[in-house]
């Protein structure tokens, strides 16, 4: 499936796998806390490779600078996964305001964002 907006002309995306484990009868009540705790997710970096490769374009740039505008673009490379997902997260709900990124982000399923964080805090 191509990804839509600027991601289209460059990624791929296949399916997600989620980290789960078994499921068993409870044999005392669940917590509200845990009865709503999102399951963990465990990114591929080499999924990740392929959803960034439009990242480039921006973060990749020598001297990180961005030519529409003539803008500071921070690094990205090597920043931790927690960092990654909380930023990415936080652009698809648009806690985060910048219109690319937020389109950008608002393409990404959760596992998409486990991805990208995975593949980029590698980075050097």
């Amino acid at each position: 499936m191509i990804r839509p907006l600027l991601l289209a002309s460059c990624m791929t995306f296949a399916g997600a796998t989620l980290a789960q484990t078994p499921a068993a009868a409870p044999s005392t009540p669940a917590s509200p806390a845990a009865a709503t705790a999102p399951a963990t997710l465990t990114g591929s970096a080499e999924r990740g490779k392929e959803l960034t490769y439009t990242c480039q374009g921006c973060h990749g740039v020598t001297g990180y600078k961005n030519a529409y505008p003539n803008y500071h673009v921070p690094r990205i490379g090597g920043q931790s996964p927690q960092y990654l997902v909380n930023a990415l997260t936080e652009y698809k709900e648009g806690k985060r305001k910048h219109p690319t990124m937020q389109a950008q982000a608002q393409t990404f399923s959760a596992q998409d964002i486990a991805d990208i964080a995975t593949f980029i805090s590698g980075l050097k």
